[in-house]
C-alpha cells in the first residue's frame, strides 16, 4: 500500500491557494526552464558545429518542435548529445507539461466564469447588485438593450453580483453580453471582485420589490459603498418611501421604486438623474396624472398648443391623437396638428374640463390673429415708408 505516494499536481497539496495563480505560476517556471535549455543548446550548436548563430537557432527551433527540416544537423559528437537532450525533455517533456497546464488552465477558467467566481478586470462599467425575485432573466435582458441603445453606452460592459444563477446566467443573458460574480453585497470581499470602486454606475435592485424589510439590504449595501466615496455612483430601489430620506441622507444619487413592468424607469433613472421623478409622478394620480380630452385640432402647430395650455395655467400637453386613433408622442413643434382628441399631464386636484382647453386654445387663435395683423399692418407702414424716402 502506498501510503507516502505523491500528488500529481503540486496544486493538490495547495488546495487552500488559488488554482489560477497555481497553474500561472507554474507554467512561467516552464516557459523559463524551457527557454533556459534552448538558449544552452544555441550555444553549444554554435560553439561545436559549423554553422553561425541565426543558422544554430534555427536548428534548435526545428528540433524542439520536431520538424527537423534536414536543411542543417549536428555532425558531432557534443551536438548530437546536446540535441538528443533538448528533444526528450525540451520538446517531449516541457512542451507536453505547457500544454497540458494551459488546457487545465482554460478548463479552470470556464468552470469559474460558468459558476459566477471568475473576478474580471473591469473598469467604467455598471454593476448590478440582486436579482428580482420573478421574472430575472427578462428584466434583466430589456433592461441591457435598453442601457445599450442610450448613445455612449452601446458598449458598455454590465456585470451581475447575485446568487440567483449559481450554474450560470442563462443563453439569453450571456447573449446579451452579461456576466455575473456569485455572492452578495453585504460582502466587502464581493464588492471588490466586481472592481465597484471602478464601476461608472451601481444599481442596488431590492431584494423583494413586494417586502418592505428589503430596504434594509439596500441600505445595508449602499452604506457600504458610500464608505467608499461611490454615494454619487448609487441609484437605488427602495420599496417604502419613508425611507427615502435615509438614503438621501446617506449620499446616494438616485432612489427609485422598484418597476419590474418597465426597466427603462431605472435606465433612465442612471443615464439622467431627475427624470426618473417625472415618470414615477406619470404613475402617481395623488399630484399630477395625464389626461384625454376629446377635442378637435386643425389650424394650430404643436407649438401654439403647448403654449396655449400652459400660458392658461391648464396643464403640459404630451401628445395628440390623430384621425386614424393613433397617438403622437412628441410631434414637430412647426408641424400644424389634425387631430381629434388630446393627452395632456394636469393637476389630480384641479383638473380643467374639455370646455376650459377648448377656450384657452380659441383665445391663442385670436391672439395669433391679432399677432398676424399687427405684423402685416407692420409691414405695411414698412413699405409706404420706403416707397415715400425713395420719391
Amino acid at each position: 500500500m502506498q501510503r507516502n505516494r505523491r500528488p500529481l499536481n503540486p496544486e493538490h497539496q495547495l488546495s487552500h491557494l488559488p488554482m489560477a495563480g497555481l497553474i500561472q505560476s507554474r507554467i512561467k517556471r516552464l516557459f523559463v526552464i524551457l527557454t533556459g535549455l534552448l538558449a544552452a543548446q544555441i550555444l553549444i550548436i554554435w560553439a561545436a558545429e559549423d554553422l553561425n548563430l541565426f543558422e544554430s537557432t534555427w536548428m534548435t527551433m526545428t528540433t524542439l518542435v520536431t520538424v527537423g527540416y534536414g536543411d542543417f544537423a549536428p555532425k558531432t559528437y557534443v551536438g548530437r548529445i546536446s540535441t538528443i537532450l533538448m528533444m526528450f525533455v525540451g520538446a517531449i517533456t516541457l512542451l507536453t507539461l505547457i500544454v497540458s497546464d494551459y488546457i487545465e488552465y482554460r478548463f479552470y477558467r470556464r468552470e469559474r466564469i460558468l459558476t459566477g467566481r471568475w473576478i474580471y478586470a473591469m473598469k467604467d462599467h455598471i454593476v448590478i447588485i440582486n436579482t428580482p425575485q420573478t421574472g430575472g432573466e427578462q428584466y434583466f435582458s430589456r433592461l441591457a438593450s435598453q442601457m445599450r441603445s442610450v448613445p455612449g453606452y452601446e458598449t458598455i460592459p454590465i456585470m451581475i453580483l447575485t446568487r440567483h444563477f449559481p450554474g450560470g446566467l442563462p443563453p439569453e443573458l450571456k447573449d446579451c453580453g452579461l456576466v455575473h460574480f456569485h455572492g452578495t453585497g453585504s460582502d466587502p470581499l464581493a464588492l471588490k471582485a466586481v472592481h465597484a470602486g471602478s464601476a461608472r454606475h451601481i444599481i442596488i435592485l431590492a431584494a423583494d420589490e413586494a417586502d418592505p424589510s428589503s430596504d434594509s439590504l439596500t441600505f445595508d449595501i449602499a452604506h457600504r459603498l458610500s464608505e467608499s466615496n461611490l454615494g454619487q455612483k448609487i441609484t437605488a430601489e427602495c420599496v417604502r418611501d419613508e425611507n427615502r430620506d435615509r438614503f438621501t441622507a446617506m449620499g446616494v444619487r438616485t432612489v427609485i421604486r422598484p418597476v419590474r413592468t418597465y426597466p427603462e424607469i431605472m435606465v433612465r433613472s442612471v443615464v439622467a438623474p431627475g427624470s426618473e421623478k417625472v415618470l414615477e409622478d406619470l404613475f402617481n394620480y395623488q399630484n399630477d396624472h395625464p389626461h384625454r380630452y376629446e377635442i378637435d385640432l386643425d389650424d394650430l402647430t404643436w407649438a401654439d398648443i403647448v403654449s396655449a395650455l400652459i400660458r392658461h395655467g391648464i396643464g403640459t400637453a404630451l401628445a395628440y391623437i390623430d384621425e386614424n386613433n393613433e397617438v403622437v408622442c412628441h410631434p414637430p413643434t412647426d408641424q400644424e396638428v389634425e387631430g381629434k382628441g388630446l393627452i395632456v399631464l394636469v393637476k389630480s386636484s384641479e383638473t380643467p374640463n374639455v370646455n376650459v382647453v377648448e377656450e384657452a386654445l380659441d383665445r391663442y387663435r385670436e391672439f395669433i390673429k391679432k399677432w398676424h395683423d399687427l405684423q402685416d399692418q407692420a409691414a405695411e407702414e414698412e413699405d409706404i415708408a420706403a416707397k415715400t424716402a425713395g420719391q
